[in-house]
């Protein structure tokens, strides 16, 4: 399988175990990733693998677009993502292929990516959890604010502006986000639905990536081998 594939979130639930306990899950919806592009070192300079996910209607597209898809044999699709690959996973792939929920069946930890919730413009309580200033008689009412934002945050010699990254208020969200290892509780290629253990980013109805955990500590490392091979 590509090293990820796109989805929908569709939203949490709660699952129970074998010993009654609940389960937090996220679902997520697998739907039909198609292969549509196939990059190769000799004709781009890079080895890589594209693939398309999201029906969408011919007259939202583009010409150049629908022409693209329809060299894999796809209808028109609405999301594009690629993925480098190495030279020698090269020919696991050609145009058309088509992967969903299945390729999970034997995965027992993924990574998902998505966008996380807008927040808008938000204070530092709220953005980086200060504890804020005195609320007790006599204090001006400033329990929300900063505070002072000290020397070390000078950028003297260079600009003389804040430091990039000072913790302070701005835009809260909307930001990349990947979680790692979630547990993969339950796959359902009927349903093209898989469902992870805990919460994703990002709000129902969109898009995530979802892949095979790159980074597992040797516990989990452990528990995948065991459900690769079984």
């Amino acid at each position: 399988m590509p090293r990820s594939l796109l989805g929908t979130k569709i939203g949490m639930t709660r699952v129970f175990d074998a010993d009654g306990r609940a389960i937090p899950v996220t679902a997520i919806s697998i739907g039909e990733n198609v292969v549509t592009q196939v990059r190769t070192p000799d004709t781009d300079g890079y080895g890589a693998v594209q693939i398309a996910y999201g029906e969408m209607k011919a007259r939202n597209s583009t010409i150049p677009m629908i022409a693209h898809d329809a060299k894999a044999g796809s209808a028109p699709k609405r999301h594009h993502r690629e993925f480098r690959v190495s030279e020698g996973e090269l020919g696991e792939y050609e145009l058309g292929q088509k992967y969903g929920a299945d390729a999970f069946e034997k995965i027992a930890f993924v990574d998902v990516i998505g966008t996380s919730k807008g927040k808008g413009f938000q204070g530092g309580m709220k953005r980086h959890g200060f504890k804020g200033q005195l609320a007790s008689h006599g204090v001006e009412r400033k329990h929300r604010s900063p505070g002072s934002i000290a020397s070390l945050a000078s950028n003297a010699g260079k600009s003389g502006g804040v430091k990039k990254g000072k913790k302070m208020a701005g835009h809260m969200g909307d930001r990349r986000v990947t979680v790692r290892s979630l547990d993969v509780i339950k796959v359902d290629p009927e349903q093209g639905i898989i469902l992870v253990k805990g919460p994703v980013p990002g709000s129902n109805k969109s898009l995530v990536e979802v892949r095979e955990s790159v980074r597992l500590y040797k516990t989990k490392g452990v528990k995948q081998k065991e459900v690769a091979q079984g």
